[in-house]
């Protein structure tokens, strides 16, 4: 059998003998397997763009259920853009779903976050807008407060932010305004003028910053006592501000009296000699009665502590009578009395009724300074030895020695003893 491997003919010889008849199978089509493969082919097409679909709306999050949470700051920054990541201590929460602004300049971030994640999140929880780094895209930072609320967030709600960190852009932006305003020949005169002035003078510079640092560090632990004299500085010079008056008028007296000494100066001189004199007659005097002197004062302690106990009912004596000086004459003379008419007290019994001096309680004013018309003041009973309202005094005896007398003729009296004598029998 011969090979032909070049561009030349083919043996048909050798094809026809090498070809053989395919006998038709029963039950086996051509036309339903020339359809399979493609159709196999189209399914698997179709089956993977599915799964990039499912991957790409999961990474998106297209499946996940989200509830909205509302953020008004006064600006969003210049990078932060939808889809931004909402966080709390490092965790992801829930994503910037879109931003809108209002007329004021404000910008309102519309928030979805997690279900799973809101019973963890207080209701006063704080917001923040924040970056990653300093070219670094922003995203919400919510911040647990110090103290946490007992409720949690519940979808709807819409929080405040107050402030937004600068982006780099806003910095270059104001130092492109601030460059933009200086004369670019004057800057380099400037810049020429401190460079000579610095020139060859570095270890004097550095040496002054050096012993300003070593200054500041030693004023470093007076700073608490000087602040608080600089709080306290506006309330003094008021306070100087005011009485200002007074202390040039009291220099002013100053000056005067200095003059006056001056001119008086020998009356002075003998003034003071004359009190030298008198202090050494006082040194002699007291000198020599100091044991005298302090008898006297030893004698004197009971009554004026006594004086000293009493002195608010003699305050009220005095000044009771000072009312009487101020008080209108009578237009007649006359004495005003009140007479009671009773029984009579109890007889003398000894020794029970021997008069004590020891009524105690202390001083007692009564009605003092001012009393009132037609007031008598309480009667006081007090360890003096006769009580005519003692307990059991009868006041009137029916079974008397006159009565017995009287009824019954003279008759003599019971036996009597020492603690007797001087008792009707």
């Amino acid at each position: 059998m011969t090979r032909n491997f070049g561009p030349g003919p083919i043996d048909r010889s050798e094809a026809d003998s090498s070809a053989s008849p395919v006998a038709a199978s029963p039950g086996r089509h051509f036309g339903a397997q020339s359809y399979a493969r493609p159709l196999a082919g189209l399914g698997t097409f179709v089956v993977v763009g599915v799964i990039v679909l499912i991957a790409m709306g999961l990474f998106q999050g297209s499946f996940t259920k989200t509830v909205p949470v509302t953020v008004v700051s006064p600006r969003a920054g210049l990078v932060m853009n939808p889809d931004a990541k909402v966080k709390m201590r490092g965790v992801e929460v829930g994503k910037v779903g879109s931003i809108d602004v209002r007329p004021n300049g404000q910008a309102v971030l519309n928030l979805e976050m997690q279900p799973s994640q809101m019973h963890l999140i207080p209701a006063n929880v704080l917001v923040d807008i924040v970056s990653t780094s300093v070219f670094g895209a922003k995203y919400v930072d919510l911040i647990p407060p110090a103290e946490p609320s007992s409720q949690h967030l519940q979808p709807g709600a819409v929080l405040q932010n107050k402030d937004v960190t600068v982006e780099i852009n806003t910095v270059f932006q104001q130092l492109t305004s601030v460059l933009s305003s200086i004369d670019p020949a004057k800057l380099n005169e400037t810049l020429g003028a401190i460079a000579s002035a610095v020139n060859g003078r570095g270890h004097k510079i550095g040496q002054t910053f050096a012993d300003f640092d070593a200054f500041l560090a030693k004023q470093e632990p007076s700073l608490p006592a000087l602040s608080h004299d600089l709080e306290a500085l506006p309330v003094v010079s008021n306070a100087y501000a005011d009485a200002a008056p007074d202390l040039i008028a009291t220099i002013n007296n100053t000056i005067t009296i200095s003059k006056t000494l001056t001119d008086e100066q020998k009356n002075l001189d003998t003034f003071l000699l004359s009190s030298i004199g008198l202090a050494d007659t006082g040194n002699d005097v007291v000198g020599a009665n100091r044991q005298p002197l302090t008898d006297v004062l030893h004698l004197l302690k009971p009554t004026t502590d006594l004086l000293n106990e009493y002195h608010q009912a003699l305050w009220c004596g005095i000044k009771g009578s000072l009312e009487n000086l101020h008080s209108p004459n009578n237009t007649e003379p006359m004495i005003y009395a009140q007479v009671f008419l009773g029984f009579g007290a109890e007889r003398y019994r000894y020794p029970s009724n021997l008069p004590k001096v020891a009524a105690t309680g202390g001083p007692r004013c009564e009605n003092l300074p001012v009393v009132p018309y037609g007031k008598a003041p309480e009667f006081v009973i007090s360890d003096v030895g006769t009580n005519p309202q003692e307990y059991g005094n009868p006041q009137l005896m029916w079974n008397s020695d006159a009565l017995k007398q009287l009824l019954y003729g003279p008759i003599d009296g019971p036996p009597r003893n020492v603690t007797q004598i001087g008792q009707p029998g």
